[in-house]
């Protein structure tokens, strides 16, 4: 299945995205891609897409991420309702710390019926 995503080239702490289409197991950093048909940099909020190419590529089959999908929107180049997109949070690396034991988890306290307490025996009396 064809994807229509963003690429990312340049350095560190200065992005800039080509938007390709590729296949889906493609990994992001693979550089193996069918077209270039856009590009965007989120700095200077450049972005120049090949309005034909993606309409094109849209009609074959691929299918933009969300991200895309919203650049597309904000340009014009298709109509519709924007993705809600939710980034997860990266858990930042603490120092690790001894892990307590953990307590062994005990049954739950059964319900004790009472009883009648049994007669005590009485032991025969020496005389």
């Amino acid at each position: 299945m064809l994807v229509i995503r963003l690429f990312r080239t340049g350095k560190k702490k200065q992005p800039s995205y080509k938007v390709v289409v590729t296949d889906r197991n493609n990994p992001p950093q693979g550089g193996k891609f069918v077209e270039q048909v856009g590009f965007y940099n989120p700095l200077t909020r450049e972005k120049t897409l090949h309005n034909e190419r993606i309409n094109y590529w849209m009609g074959v089959g691929a299918q933009p991420s969300d991200t895309v999908y919203n650049i597309l929107i904000n340009e014009g180049v298709i109509k519709g309702e924007k993705k809600k997109i939710v980034f997860k949070k990266r858990k930042k690396a603490l120092p690790e710390a001894p892990a307590a034991p953990k307590p062994a988890e005990t049954p739950a306290p059964e319900a004790k019926t009472e009883e009648a307490p049994a007669p005590a025996e009485e032991a025969p009396k020496a005389e």
